[in-house]
């Protein structure tokens, strides 16, 4: 059973920065996915950004050019730094990943951005 620790949300003025973490407890295969996604109440949870080793990620339309995430296998531990952010990037921002066949989701960090 993987367990994921999130940290770094927050609330933050529109146009500034935060880095979210995600640790893993257990060695996730580098060709597996390490992703975030984020929800807003009453919608769906959507892909924000998605690292396999060796591949060139994945983001949504929305954050192209202003979030990148990025992974570190030693550390288990992936990574999303948000610049020039935007009162509709508030969210709860959720890491995920597969491993071994079996998802795992952590529980989730506030990001709140003010206009």
């Amino acid at each position: 059973q993987v367990q994921l620790v999130e940290s770094g949300g927050g609330l933050v003025p529109a146009g500034g920065s935060l880095t979210l973490s995600c640790q893993a407890s257990e060695t996730i295969l580098a060709s597996q996915p390490m992703a975030w996604y984020r929800q807003v109440p009453g919608k769906q949870r959507e892909l924000v950004a998605r690292k396999r080793s060796g591949r060139d990620p994945d983001y949504n339309d929305s954050v192209m050019g202003r979030f990148t995430i990025s992974r570190d296998n030693a550390k288990n531990t992936v990574y999303l730094e948000m610049r020039r952010l935007k009162p509709e990037d508030t969210a709860v921002y959720y890491c995920h990943v597969r491993n071994w066949g079996v998802e795992y989701w952590g529980q989730g960090t506030q990001v709140t951005v003010s206009s």
